[in-house]
């Protein structure tokens, strides 16, 4: 008789959080890009200068953001930080887009 190491459970669970750690991340990561853009721009730098600056914070972020996906105990806590806050920030980037507009 064979026996697999994991379960279908364990399959989905591990499924699962593979997917929030890439793309949860991702989202936390483009809010961080997106905030620091806007922010940056309507204190008066130049937009690029704050595009660049949020990617560098991204680029920090990004691993621990992935790593903590992991480590998390409860999935759908770390799945609503992490896409939850990319939300929020990109919606306060476009908010203040809209008001310099």
């Amino acid at each position: 008789m064979r026996t697999n190491a994991f379960n279908r459970g364990e399959h989905v669970a591990l499924a699962a959080r593979i997917l929030l750690a890439v793309l949860g991340g991702y989202a936390c990561c483009w809010g961080v890009v997106a905030l620091f853009a806007a922010a940056t721009f309507a204190l008066g730098a130049e937009f690029h200068d704050g595009e660049t600056l949020g990617s560098i914070l991204a680029l920090l972020l990004y691993p621990a953001a992935f790593l903590w996906a992991f480590a998390a105990r409860r999935l759908w806590l770390a799945g609503t930080v992490l896409v939850g806050s990319g939300a929020l920030m990109a919606g306060t980037a476009s908010l203040i887009q809209s008001v310099l507009t």
